[in-house]
This record gives structure tokens, sequence and C-alpha cells, in this order.
């Protein structure tokens, strides 16, 4: 067999499977564990911070879709970046975008562990956060099939889950009610304010983070340039729609957002409110297998976008662009991630989720600005339908997520800009004083779906 075929990721995935992947990576049962958070920014208005994330999303997916088109090869933005804009500028954004794959595990593997901690306090919490990453690394070795299985049944059982608390929720207000918690208005009240919503929808806007991770999978996707886009878009409707209808019956069944005894479980006191102990611990459940989907996609995403620039050997190459011959996985990035994810034993969730934000907003803002440069600046698609598309829609999301990225805490800039300064100092070696470009990807190694056999056509 030739040995550089061995070096190609395999392409398998379908639109449900890739729809799949994304919806496990975004957790829609996230909704659940931001909501006390997001009620106490937004006063209450935590459904309008859903919709202006979505519209800002739906944007931005927009774009992706655009730019997947362009360069079906994995690596995100980072690719999109270096070539519509700069090489060196790729590499900035690359280097950012290294802050939400290699940190976001890490969050969600300790969310999941404190949630465990709390219902069995007598195993201590490093013990948890240990189960979890070796568990995970060992499905995204095995291979990307063994990760799009397991993730579809623990999304099926997310949305189970979410199912039975909307029907919980409607049973409850009438019950309670006689329907009168439907006059409240769950996306504004007195004590609502522009700022605050839109406060709320930079936090929401953490709920999305998926959509935009399938694009790391286009080289694992049979025909790319038609499914990628379609699965984008899809990925984030659907899990908007899941976020704002989940918030809205959250607000009708519980209005008061000031009486929770804690913020961070504010949706487990109401879920005991409407189904008692049995809801409760349903919703643990819940959680939990919603991070085990989540810390696996998050895990298979990071290791594909380092295996992209271990590649590009802007990275050691030897080290992050390896690849198994056996498993087409990249086992040695799927180990590091997995490693750098340990350091939650000794950080809680607001200092690690600090180290996202900045990467997530300024990836958004630039893929927006790829489709610009690409499309109406190189390629000349100017005329008024060109224009529209290539120039207007992409602007107007960049400008929306400027407008996210400028409501990021105080924290979150400090420690981005500080990733960044890294990147720059690294940049500057890596280029002998930027008067080099960074080593360049070859596009043509990477194979076309048309060469895989018949029996690597299906999942």
């Amino acid at each position: 067999m030739d040995m550089k075929k061995q070096l190609h990721l395999k392409r398998t995935l379908k639109l449900p499977q890739v729809i799949i992947f994304g919806l496990a990576y975004m957790a829609p049962m996230i909704v659940f564990g931001t909501y006390g958070i997001l009620a106490e920014t937004t006063h209450g208005s935590v459904p309008t911070a859903y919709v202006v994330a979505l519209i800002a999303m739906l944007f931005t997916a927009y774009s992706y879709g655009k730019m997947v088109k362009a360069f079906p090869t994995s690596g995100s933005a980072y690719t999109y970046t270096r070539k519509s804009i700069s090489s060196h500028l790729g590499f900035i954004i690359g280097w950012a975008i290294l802050l939400d794959y290699l940190f976001l595990p890490m969050v969600i593997w300790l969310i999941g562990s404190v949630y465990l901690h709390s219902a069995f306090p007598s195993v201590p919490l490093w013990i948890w956060i240990i189960f979890f990453v070796v568990i995970t690394s060992i499905i995204n070795v095995i291979s990307v099939k063994m990760t799009t299985n397991v993730n579809f049944f623990m999304m099926v059982f997310q949305l189970l889950v979410i199912a039975f608390f909307l029907i919980l929720s409607i049973m409850n207000i009438n019950l309670n009610t006689g329907g009168n918690s439907f006059d409240h208005n769950p996306f504004f009240n007195s004590h609502s304010s522009l700022s605050s919503i839109l406060a709320g929808a930079s936090i929401a806007c953490y709920s999305f983070l998926g959509f935009d991770a399938v694009t790391t999978m286009s080289e694992e996707t049979l025909q790319p340039e038609k499914t990628l886009p379609r699965a984008i878009l899809l990925v984030t409707f659907i899990g908007g729609i899941i976020f704002v209808i989940s918030s809205c019956f959250l607000y009708l069944v519980h209005p008061n957002y000031t009486d929770f005894q804690n913020l961070d479980s504010a949706a487990f006191e109401i879920a005991k409110q409407i189904g008692g102990t049995l809801l409760s611990s349903i919703f643990l459940a819940g959680m939990i297998i919603a991070q085990f989907a989540s810390g696996i996609a998050a895990q298979a995403s990071g290791a594909r976008l380092l295996y992209a620039m271990g590649r590009d050997n802007v990275l050691p190459t030897k080290l992050f662009g390896y690849l198994n011959a056996k498993t087409k996985t990249p086992i040695l990035n799927i180990v590091i991630i997995g490693a750098i994810s340990l350091l939650a034993v000794n950080m809680d969730v607001t200092t690690s989720t600090s180290f996202i934000n900045f990467g997530a907003f300024l990836t958004f803002i630039f893929v927006n600005v790829d489709v610009i440069f690409h499309y109406y600046i190189k390629q000349k698609n100017r005329s008024s339908k060109d224009t529209f598309f290539y120039f207007l829609i992409p602007l107007v999301g960049a400008v929306l997520d400027f407008g996210l990225f400028l409501n990021l805490d105080k924290n979150a800039k400090i420690l981005g800009s500080i990733w960044t300064f890294i990147g720059i100092v690294y940049l500057a070696f890596l280029t002998k004083g930027f008067k080099i470009a960074p080593p360049e990807m070859d596009f043509q190694s990477v194979e076309s779906p048309t060469e895989l056999p018949l029996d690597q056509k299906s999942i």
C-alpha cells in the first residue's frame, strides 16, 4: 500500500453525522447549565439574549459555509484567513483558535466533574476529571466513526431530557397557574435593558460553539463543499431554537430570577420544582451525558486543528502532524489535549472559561472578514447580487461579532491579549522576524472523495 495514502484522513461522514457532531459539540443542555448566570445578567430576558446571539451566529455560520466551499480542508478559520488575507495573520487566528480548541475540552470535563462531585461528594473531583479524560480519549483514538456513533446516542438522550422538561413545564404552568404564566413576557420586562441583553448575548454565544467545529471535519466528510455549509447553518439554527424555547419555559415556570439559591444550579432548582427528585436526577444524568458528548467532539476538533497546523510545519510536524496509519486519527494530538485538560484539577470553571471567550469572537470576526477578502476583493465578485452576499452579509456578521466581543469581561480580554502576544512572538521566531511566510499546507495531498474505495463511502 502507498505509505502516503496512509497519512490521509478518511472520508466517511454524511450530513446527518456532521449535524450530530456539531450538536454534540454544542451540547444543547448547556442552556440549563448557564441559565442562572444569564438570568442574572439579562434581568430575566434570557430568551432575548439567545435570539440576539442566534442572529449573530447565523450571519457567521453563513460566512463559515462560504469559506468551507472555498477551502474544504482541516484547519477551519486558520486556513481561511491565511489563504484569504495573509499567512502571518492566518497563524495568529490559528493561535487564537487554540484558546477554544485546547481549553474547551478542559472546561467541559471540569463542569461534568463538578456535577458528579456534587452528587457523589465522597469521590474526589480529580478522579472524575481523569475519568472523563481517559474515556473520551479512548473513544476518539479508535476512530471518527466511533466518535459519531457514540455522539448519536448521547444526543438522543439529551433531546429526550429536554423534551421531558418542556412537557412537565407545560403541565406545571397549567396546573399551578391555570395557564396565566403565559401572560409573563420572557423576552423583555421592566428590569431589562439593551446593555444587559447584549452582555447576556455575549455569554449566550458560548453555547453556540460547535457549529464552527464541523469545519474541522472537512477532510473526513463526503462532498464537503455541499455538506458542510448546510450542516453549519442547520446546527446553528437547531441549537438556537432549542436554546430560545428552553429558556422561555425556564422563565415561564419560574419568573422570579432573583431568588435562586445557587445561580450555577438554577435550572436544577426549577427542575426539582416542576418534577421533584425524579426530574432533577434525570437532569443530572442528562448534563453528564451532554458533557461526555461535547467533550468527545471538542477533543476531536482540537486534535484535527493541531494536525492541520502540524502538517503545515507551523507546529513541529513530527509531533502534531502525526497520523496513525491504522486508525487514521491524530492520536498524539488527542493525548496532548487530554493532558492539557488535566490542568482542570487545579482550576475553577470561571477561570478556565476565560481562556475560551477571546479566541471564539476573534475567530468569528475574521471568518466574516475572510469572505469579503476572498470573494469580493480577490475574486472581484462585485455585481449587485455579489455585493449583497459577499460584502454586506459578512460585514454585518463581523460588526455583530465585534459588538459582542466588546462585551467580554475584563479577564477574558487580558488573558486573550497575553495569549495573542505570545503567538506573535512565536510567529516572529518562526518567520525570522516576519521576513518569510509560515510554511504552507500542500492541498494536493488531501484526498478527493472520489478517490476513496466504495467501502469507505458509508458509515
